[in-house]
């Protein structure tokens, strides 16, 4: 069972005092006591896999009876949800535990100008986040957040003057940014740095960089709003692949589901066993760093139901953005008094893009046993469309793979 962990025995054991703690604070929610009747002591791996794995709304109930509060600072509220889900509250220390990051990943140093591209404000943690590695790497920072369409022009034009070195965001803001430029023809030569948090890295990322800024490298971190920070990776590391903190034990458990457990005395959230819905695997990464790294496979919580099938969005998003001229999908489900009114299927077609929506329509249709089942009677409420722009989330400036929308 040990071998299902990001670290031996040898390193973690001795460190589970921080999970002994966890799971004494999650006893003494009146919602999670049973669950935890009865457990013994927490003294080995095998003993920590044997616990049951926390769930997001596990770690909600369990925040709103304990109310945490830093030590040292301020306790910093954040909205705890993702794209799709409705704002929980999550916490945070003054630093978002961001010198133990830098401690083992410096991607900005002091001669950097890195603009920050993650939304701010509106109760997500990114932004600040991001902002408190800039702090130690002592560089300068233009905190952008978030910017009109008609914005782009100008910024990019500053960009240019400021021989801006770094910017980050979300990869769904970072292709903004990327697009906008190579539609306008603007480069930035001076750009070496592309910092990631929040999404999936998308492919259509690496040839837009390529053409802006010929000498940018992506530099990631994974983790969310309850674990924070979990891993990161560098330039010579795969898009998919992270090395996990040392203050972060990950492990994998049935379904390859992720599961993330702190070793820092100093979280907030009493992180046991904590799943975030993302499937993955501990493996050699080829940058020849030591130790087990976290392949991220993805999310095994984008399977919705529609009329009563299971959709899986991933798979559906993956086979269409495998059209020529398709840069991005999106699954719109919309829904009255819970059932699925109809599914489109959002294009955003790459700049001389041209995508046959009826063949490609009448391909998912027969091809999806979801799709061709559940609207056997009523197939016009299956659309594809090529769209503007794709629904994001105003709070976080995220774009999910599907959305639900309902219709009163």
């Amino acid at each position: 069972m040990t071998d299902r962990f990001s670290l031996s025995p040898q390193a973690a054991e001795p460190r589970l005092d921080v999970a002994r703690r966890a799971l004494e604070l999650l006893e003494s929610v009146p919602g999670l006591a049973p669950r935890y009747a009865g457990r013994g002591g927490l003294r080995t791996l095998d003993d920590l896999a044997a616990l049951p794995p926390l769930a997001k709304d596990d770690l909600n109930t369990a925040l709103a009876h304990l109310e945490p509060r830093a030590e040292h600072g301020a306790t910093w509220l954040f909205q705890s949800g993702g794209s799709t889900g409705a704002p929980k509250v999550g916490y945070a220390p003054t630093g978002f535990y961001m010198a133990g990051v830098h401690a083992h990943w410096q991607p900005l140093d002091r001669s950097d100008v890195f603009v920050n591209a993650w939304g701010a404000g509106r109760m997500w943690g990114a932004h600040f986040l991001v902002a408190a590695l800039a702090d130690l790497a002592r560089c300068q920072v233009v905190a952008l957040g978030s910017v009109t369409p008609d914005e782009y022009e100008d910024w990019l034009a500053f960009f240019v003057a400021r021989k801006v070195t770094a910017i980050g965001g979300t990869p769904s803001v970072l292709r903004l940014w990327f697009a906008r430029a190579r539609a306008a023809g603007v480069k930035l030569p001076a750009l070496r740095k592309v910092l990631w948090l929040g999404e999936a890295w998308q492919p259509q990322l690496d040839e837009d960089m390529a053409a802006v800024a010929p000498a940018a490298r992506r530099w990631g971190m994974f983790g969310s709003t309850e674990t924070w920070v979990v891993g990161t990776n560098t330039p010579d590391c795969p898009a998919d692949t992270f090395h996990p903190l040392p203050e972060q034990l990950v492990h994998v458990g049935a379904d390859d589901l992720l599961d993330f457990t702190t070793l820092n005395p100093d979280m907030l959230n009493p992180v046991l066993r904590y799943r975030t819905g993302d499937a993955g695997r501990l493996v050699d990464c080829p940058c020849g760093l030591p130790g087990r790294a976290m392949r991220v496979l993805g999310r095994r919580d984008s399977v919705v139901q529609v009329r009563g099938l299971g959709l899986h969005v991933g798979e559906l998003i993956a086979q269409v953005e495998r059209e020529p001229g398709v840069a991005r999908a999106q699954v719109l489900i919309t829904e009255q008094g819970g059932r699925a009114l109809g599914v489109d299927v959002l294009l955003l077609t790459d700049q001389d893009g041209a995508v046959d929506v009826d063949r490609l329509r009448a391909e998912l249709l027969s091809a999806t046993f979801t799709l061709s089942t559940a609207f056997q009677h009523d197939p016009r409420s299956f659309r594809v469309r090529v769209v503007d722009a794709l629904i994001s989330n105003d709070r976080t400036g995220k774009t999910a793979d599907f959305v639900v929308r309902e219709e009163s």
